[in-house]
C-alpha cells in the first residue's frame, strides 16, 4: 500500500516517470527489509539493463535520426502522394501510406509524429485542410510506425519475456496494415463532411515510376531490416546496426547532405532518447522485482479470475487495463511493469506469448494518442502550435477504429499469428 501510494503521489505531482518508478522501487526495498535491502537496488538496476537485445534500440533510433535528417521523409511522402493523390483528401490518404513506408525506418510513433508534423501538416493546411484535422490524421497514422517492425516496444517485450523478437516483428505487419486501411476508410467516409480537397488528376505511370526511383533507396531499408531478421540471416541487434550503416551510406555517399557536425547532433539526440528509455527500464526492473517478491502478479491473477475465468472476458480486462493505464503513464514503463504481471495471466487462458505481445503493443501504441498523457498529441501540439484538446476532439473516429482493430487481433488468434506461423515463429 505504501509503495502504491508513493507511486501515485509522485505521478500526480508531475515527477518524471523514470524517477517516480525508481523512488517507488526504493520504498519497496525498504519495506521488504529496511536499509539492508537498499544494497540490492544497484544490482537490480544493472541486471535490468544487462540484456543484449536492448542494444537494438539505440541503433534503430540513430537510423531513424539519420533518415529524417537526409530528407527521406519528403521523398516517401511524394511517392505516397502520387499513389493516392487522385482520391478526395489525397494528402490525408498519403499521410497514412507514408506512415507505412516510414514505419520501416524508425519504429517510433513520436518520431513519425514530429517528422510529419513539420512537413505534412503545413502542406495539408496549405491545401485547405483544417489544422486540427491534419494533426488528427497525423496522430492516427503515427502509431503505424511502432506496430509495423521495427518496433522498440517489441524489442523490450521480447527481451524481458524471452519471446522471439523476429516473431513479434512478423506479427506486427498485419495489424499495422489494418490500422492504415481503417484510417483511410474513415478519411474517405468523412471526406465531404470535413470539406477535404477534391481529387487531383491521377499521376501517370511515368510519374509513378520516376517518383518510385527517387524513393527506392529509402524503401530498401525495411527490406534490409525485415528480410534479414525474418530470413534468419541476422539478429534484431545486428539488423539495427546494419540499418545505421546503410543510413550513413545514403547520407554520405548518395545524398551527400550529412557531415560530421550533423552526425554529432544526431548522436546526442540518440543518447538522450536512449538514456530516457534505459532509465525507465532500469528502475522498472527494480520495482518489478519487488512486485514479484510480494507476489503481486499472483494477487492480480486471483482478482481477475474472481471476476471471471472466461477467456474472452479476461482478454477484455487485459485490454481495458492497458488502455486505461496508458492514458496516464509512459508506455515503456507500463510494458516493463505490467507485462510480467499480465502475460502469465494471458498464458493461463491459452494465449501464446507472441499473441499477448501484439495485444500489448497495439494497446500501448493506441494510448500514445489518448489524453491526458498522449505523447503523440504533445509532439504534434508543440510542433504545429495546435491545441492538444482540438486535436483530440478530431481524433475520436480514428481512435475508435484503431481500438476495433486491437479487439479483432486480440480475439482472432488465427489472424494475429498468421504471419508468424507462416514464417515458423509460432
Amino acid at each position: 500500500m505504501i509503495v502504491g501510494a508513493i507511486f501515485l503521489v509522485l505521478l500526480l505531482i508531475g515527477m518524471p516517470i523514470g524517477f517516480t518508478i525508481g523512488l517507488a522501487g526504493l520504498a519497496g526495498l525498504v519495506s521488504m527489509g529496511g536499509e539492508r535491502f537498499l544494497a540490492l537496488g544497484v544490482s537490480k538496476l544493472f541486471f535490468g539493463l544487462d540484456n543484449f537485445p536492448f542494444l537494438a534500440m539505440p541503433f534503430f533510433i540513430l537510423a531513424g535520426e539519420i533518415m529524417n535528417h537526409i530528407g527521406i521523409t519528403q521523398q516517401l511522402m511524394r511517392f505516397a502522394h502520387v499513389l493516392v493523390g487522385h482520391f478526395r483528401g489525397g494528402l490525408a490518404h498519403a499521410n497514412m501510406i507514408a506512415s507505412v513506408f516510414f514505419a520501416g525506418l524508425t519504429g517510433a510513433a513520436t518520431a513519425d509524429a514530429a517528422a510529419f508534423g513539420k512537413t505534412l501538416v503545413p502542406a495539408m493546411v496549405e491545401q485547405g485542410y483544417k489544422r486540427d484535422y491534419a494533426c488528427a490524421v497525423t496522430a492516427a497514422g503515427s502509431i503505424i510506425g511502432p506496430t509495423i517492425p521495427p518496433s522498440g516496444l517489441m524489442v523490450v517485450y521480447g527481451s524481458l519475456l524471452g519471446v522471439s523478437i523476429g516473431g513479434l516483428f512478423a506479427a506486427g505487419i498485419l495489424p499495422g496494415l489494418a490500422i492504415c486501411a481503417v484510417c483511410m476508410a474513415i478519411i474517405a467516409l468523412g471526406a465531404k463532411r470535413n470539406g477535404l480537397p477534391k481529387p487531383e488528376k491521377r499521376a501517370s505511370l511515368r510519374t509513378m515510376a520516376k517518383t518510385f526511383g527517387t524513393s527506392i533507396a529509402a524503401l530498401f531499408m525495411p527490406v534490409i531490416i525485415l528480410g534479414g531478421i525474418l530470413g534468419g540471416i541476422v539478429t534484431p541487434t545486428e539488423a539495427a546496426s546494419v540499418a545505421v550503416a546503410y543510413a550513413l551510406f545514403l547520407g554520405v555517399a548518395v545524398y551527400r547532405n550529412m557531415g560530421f557536425g550533423d552526425l554529432y547532433v544526431m548522436l546526442l539526440s540518440t543518447a538522450r532518447i536512449t538514456g530516457i528509455i534505459f532509465v525507465i527500464i532500469a528502475f522498472a526492473s527494480m520495482l518489478g522485482w519487488w512486485m514479484s517478491f510480494e507476489r503481486v502478479p499472483q494477487a492480480i491473477a486471483t482478482a481477475v479470475f474472481a471476476i471471471s475465468e472466461n477467456r474472452y472476458v479476461v482478454i477484455l480486462l487485459i485490454v481495458a487495463v492497458l488502455l486505461l493505464v496508458g492514458m496516464v503513464m509512459d508506455i515503456t514503463a507500463i510494458l516493463i511493469i505490467l507485462a510480467p504481471v499480465l502475460v502469465p495471466l494471458a498464458s493461463q487462458i491459452g494465449l501464446e506469448p507472441i499473441h499477448s505481445g501484439i495485444i500489448f503493443v497495439l494497446a500501448l501504441n493506441i494510448s500514445l494518442m489518448t489524453p491526458p498523457v498522449g505523447a503523440c498529441l504533445f509532439v504534434l501540439s508543440s510542433v504545429t502550435g495546435e491545441k492538444m484538446e482540438a486535436i483530440a476532439a478530431r481524433l475520436w473516429p480514428f481512435l475508435l477504429a484503431e481500438v476495433g482493430v486491437l479487439l479483432v487481433f486480440a480475439y482472432w488468434e488465427g489472424l494475429a499469428l498468421l504471419v508468424p506461423r507462416l514464417l515458423g515463429f509460432a
